[in-house]
């Protein structure tokens, strides 16, 4: 399992936990990212913040700290 930060650019994986606490956890919860939901990264800023990722159909800009809550399992690579 990674962080949704550590997963490059174009790949998919599937939410499998959130480690935030309180409002945070809430906040991430209410953008559409809950466990077993599929995500994908789009792009990266350079400097590695934000992380932009497409969630439920829409993109999402979320911060590396955020990004850092979200634990994925990567999902193989289509051919």
């Amino acid at each position: 399992m990674k962080t949704l930060r550590e997963v490059p650019c174009g790949r998919k994986g599937k939410v499998s936990r959130l480690t935030g606490e309180g409002a945070v956890k809430r906040r991430i919860m209410d953008m559409g990212i809950t466990k077993g939901v599929e995500v994908s990264v789009r792009k990266v800023a350079p400097l590695g913040d934000p992380v932009e990722i497409t969630v439920r159909g829409y993109e999402l800009s979320i911060r590396k700290a955020d990004a850092e809550m979200i634990l994925v399992e990567l999902l193989p690579e289509e051919a």
